[in-house]
């Protein structure tokens, strides 16, 4: 893999390069850059990935002559022009699971949060009332919960 070289155009975790340096690969961390700023430095790369915050455009693609991955830190590849990827024969990868846990978590704590009103009673305080009584909430136990969609999140929140 020696002279491989991997962009990295978005924030990802800081183990993220680590790993990629330990397999010997050459990783340029270069973010905030525009479509029109990718495109004008993308040619050596071999390797691109990105979170939502890019848009891999087909004018990109076009540019990234040795390019042979791009890779999407997160679900989904709608900000990738997976189109013109396949007809250069670059592969597209994301991390479909990237985010289950984390989604999981959230949703349950936003389900707490709305059976304990805690949304409503922090508005009410922002505007200088405290309404203790009114905002009691209920308790989940003993309640029956439904969970609507039993993709990867679903199954976990079920969990």
């Amino acid at each position: 893999m020696a002279g491989k070289k991997v962009l990295i155009t978005d924030p990802v975790a800081e183990v993220c390069p680590t790993i990629l340096q330990e397999q010997g690969l050459d990783v340029d961390l270069r973010t905030g850059l525009t479509a029109q700023q990718i495109g004008q430095i993308i040619e050596p790369y071999h390797g691109l990935i990105v979170r939502s915050g890019t848009r891999v455009t087909a004018e990109i693609i076009e540019r990234a002559h040795n390019l042979q991955v791009i890779g999407r830190a997160g679900v989904g590849v709608d900000n990738i022009d997976v189109t013109a990827a396949t007809r250069h024969n670059i592969a597209v990868l994301n991390a479909a699971s990237a985010n289950t846990i984390s989604t999981a978590e959230h949703t349950l704590a936003l389900m707490l949060a709305l059976a304990r009103k805690i949304p409503q009673a922090h508005q009410s305080l922002m505007e200088g009332r405290w309404e203790r009584s009114k905002f009691k909430g209920v308790e989940l136990f003993g309640k029956t919960l439904g969970i609507v969609g039993l993709g990867k999140v679903g199954r976990e929140v079920a969990k």
